[in-house]
């Protein structure tokens, strides 16, 4: 009979610690499941993040971009073959769009064809006054010391290959480019640098803000002095 009895105390001190281990394996259970659960929370949460930055960037960054507003013109010396001026149209890209300031600190403007590349050609601003054509455009940069000569009606007009903007639809006169102004980037050649008719020639106004306007050409047979490029 004593025997019997030990027997029954052992089984009733097993099954009890049979019972503790369920239940520390349950709470662990619960433990890591709730660690799981908040981690994949959190991964969630930094990826909408992420992703909710990602697309305010981009509404940021093309709210604030340039777009090229009509056809590209250019100004050749026919006998020579060669072009002395092209004149890119910009606005800013959305209606409604951020303003882009183009001040020569703020932007730059890269120009290559298949024997140059310039890093920066970008050297001034008319901020004053609006300019319906080119020749009035050039000859206000010759006035203000910016050119030696107006390329529209001669060569060899600037020692360097450079960039001026000048405004067509201009209402504060400043270096900002607002929603509904116009300007025209124009790139003067350098005498020996000017391009020949079927070259390629790529333009890059790039912007502190917003996307790079990339603008690539070739050069057509110049038959004429005003050159269209559309």
């Amino acid at each position: 009979m004593t025997n019997y009895n030990v027997n029954l105390e052992k089984k009733e001190v097993h099954r009890g610690i049979i019972g503790v281990e369920t239940a520390l394996i349950m709470i662990a259970s619960v433990m890591i499941s709730a660690a799981l659960l908040y981690v994949v929370f959190n991964t969630g949460f930094s990826t909408v993040q992420k992703t909710k930055n990602f697309i305010s960037a981009g509404v940021i960054e093309s709210r604030s971009s340039l777009a090229i507003s009509g056809a590209l013109v250019g100004v050749a010396s026919v006998g020579e073959n060669k072009l002395n001026v092209t004149a890119i149209p910009i606005k800013v890209a959305i209606s409604g769009g951020e303003s882009i300031n183009l001040n020569t600190e703020n932007a730059a403007v890269r120009y290559i064809n298949q024997d140059i590349e310039h890093g920066d050609i970008y050297t001034h601003t008319i901020v004053d006054g609006i300019y319906s054509n080119l020749q009035d455009a050039m000859q206000k940069a010759v006035s203000d010391g910016l050119l030696q000569k107006n390329p529209i009606n001669q060569t060899a007009a600037t020692e360097n290959t450079q960039a001026i903007l000048f405004f067509t639809i201009n209402r504060n006169n400043n270096f900002l480019i607002d929603s509904g102004e116009h300007a025209f980037m124009v790139i003067i050649f350098k005498d020996f640098e000017r391009p020949s008719s079927l070259e390629t020639i790529v333009t890059e106004i790039v912007l502190s803000t917003g996307t790079t306007l990339t603008v690539e050409r070739t050069i057509p047979n110049l038959t004429s002095k005003i050159v269209d490029f559309s």
